[in-house]
């Protein structure tokens, strides 16, 4: 664990991030000892910051930083959480921001082995998200919404829960973001008055424009997710997983087509 270049693990407890989650975080995948989509991280970290009016860090020295602290992993998970600062009582902005940068270095988690090939089952959570467009598409510090959702369920049968916003409408899972297929169209939620736009969303929109296939945004409701021919999920650790099972109901994994499939995850783990 480094915190702003060195090796430490205690962090004041007067940051802004431990009080108010006063900051944002990018989670990357390493393959081959190197972070993966890591100027789409950047990217999305420095708007992130510009929304927030934080300073953005230094991205060589992040770099140099974040490859420090993978060492001789071959595969890992990078965080890298971004703080405000210090501050004192109150909520107002402090007159001289000093970012704090605290990057983890993790395992790579045990996800199934089969998700990829045989499809996951979902779930639809009743923990809603709040509506917040000045906050919408960040990855802010603030979970507490996703962390509820996911303590609905225990067990491994089913790998990740839809979450609603208040008026019903489909937006992402716990841990990740939604896309359906429809009549050859790929389609995927509105993120702009709530959710986080993830980077693999990001770059699986970018290459379905590269195959000429349609791409939609656009406000989604369980009724529409249920006429689908096929849905699947993306992040930056699981590329795409298709869904086999939305409840009771089953789709076709194979609804997506490969070559598409095959050229995001190359793109998306490529070192």
């Amino acid at each position: 664990m480094l915190i702003n270049g060195r090796s430490d693990n205690l962090l004041t407890t007067a940051d802004r991030g431990f009080h108010y989650g006063d900051g944002l975080f990018e989670t990357l995948a390493v393959a081959a000892g190197r972070p993966c989509l890591w100027q789409r991280h950047m990217q999305r970290l420095q708007r992130g910051c510009e929304r927030l009016r934080i300073p953005f860090p230094d991205a060589d020295r992040l770099l140099e930083e974040v490859l420090r602290e993978i060492g001789s992993a071959d595969q890992a998970v990078i965080k890298i959480i971004l703080t405000r600062g210090e501050g004192g009582r109150g909520y107002r902005l402090p007159e001289v921001t000093r970012p704090n940068r605290i990057i983890f270095c993790y395992p790579w988690p045990e996800y199934p082995n089969n998700a990829c090939d045989e499809g996951v089952q979902l779930r639809v959570c009743t923990t809603r998200l709040g509506i917040n467009p000045a906050l919408a598409g960040l990855k802010t510090l603030n979970r507490l919404e996703q962390v509820l959702a996911r303590s609905e369920w225990e067990g491994s049968s089913i790998a990740e829960g839809l979450m609603l916003d208040l008026y019903g409408h489909v937006i992402e899972g716990t841990m990740s973001n939604l896309f359906i297929m429809r009549d050859g169209t790929l389609i995927t939620p509105d993120l702009s008055r709530c959710g986080t736009a993830g980077v693999m969303r990001e770059l699986i929109i970018d290459t379905a424009r590269d195959y000429h296939l349609p791409v939609v945004v656009t406000e989604l409701n369980l009724r529409e997710l249920a006429a689908a021919d096929g849905l699947f999920l993306s992040n930056s650790l699981i590329g795409i997983w298709p869904v086999r099972a939305l409840s009771d109901q089953l789709f076709d994994i194979g609804s997506l087509d490969s070559g598409l499939v095959d050229e995001v995850m190359a793109r998306g783990f490529r070192h």
